[in-house]
């Protein structure tokens, strides 16, 4: 299968389009026929290996230590291990693999199930690969430390990013007044997303 391999830290030009063994799933895990991966802001730092501090938080000081990239992802279950009860062949499902060893960025992946939900029928697999790290560490920020209640007035620096758009959308369903800072070309993108609350995620 075709894979992007990152056996070095730099800039984008060090990834590589690789053939590779294509991965058999454990007895609690999922294979995936990847649909659709995205990067987050996560993914570049750790391309880089920058700051510093990433590489040792990830386990890889002087090369990355995993070398398939690419931590959310959505697609169809292509095989299943033995023990797996969640999912059945040909789901469609999407999850975060970050604390999985990652390799979204390939043909096909395995993860254990629990790194894994149902994708709604109502959305795409790109829409849904853009879901798992930015929209929970969004829920993390509005719902667990800013604890927002409704009438309550927030915030959102950075409303047209990745985090950003989650979290102007799950601030809005807690029934807070909105305030979102975002750069001028950007402007339109976070009128949109406000307008069309709720959202399909």
């Amino acid at each position: 299968m075709k894979a992007i391999l990152h056996t070095k830290y730099g800039p984008p030009d060090v990834l590589k389009l690789s053939e590779v063994e294509k991965p058999v799933p454990g007895d609690d895990e999922v294979l995936i026929k990847v649909h659709a991966a995205s990067v987050n802001t996560a993914d570049c730092y750790i391309l880089k290996g920058e700051p510093f501090l990433v590489r040792i938080i990830d386990g890889g000081i002087l090369k990355p230590k995993y070398k398939i990239p690419g931590s959310d992802i959505a697609g169809q279950v292509d095989a299943i291990g033995r023990n797996v009860k969640q999912f059945q062949l040909g789901d469609e499902v999407f999850g975060n693999l970050s604390s999985y060893g990652r390799g979204g960025f390939a043909e096909y992946v395995c993860a254990p199930e629990n790194a894994l939900a149902l994708k709604p029928d109502n959305i795409s697999f790109d829409e849904a690969a853009t879901v798992p790290l930015a929209a929970v560490t969004a829920l993390q920020g509005i719902r667990d430390i800013g604890k927002i209640r409704s009438g309550q007035k927030v915030l959102i620096n950075g409303a047209s990013g990745g985090v950003g758009t989650f979290a102007l959308q799950l601030a809005k369903s807690f029934g807070a007044e909105v305030t979102a800072v975002t750069s001028t070309n950007k402007l339109e993108m976070a009128y949109e997303n406000a307008r069309s609350f709720p959202k399909i995620y």
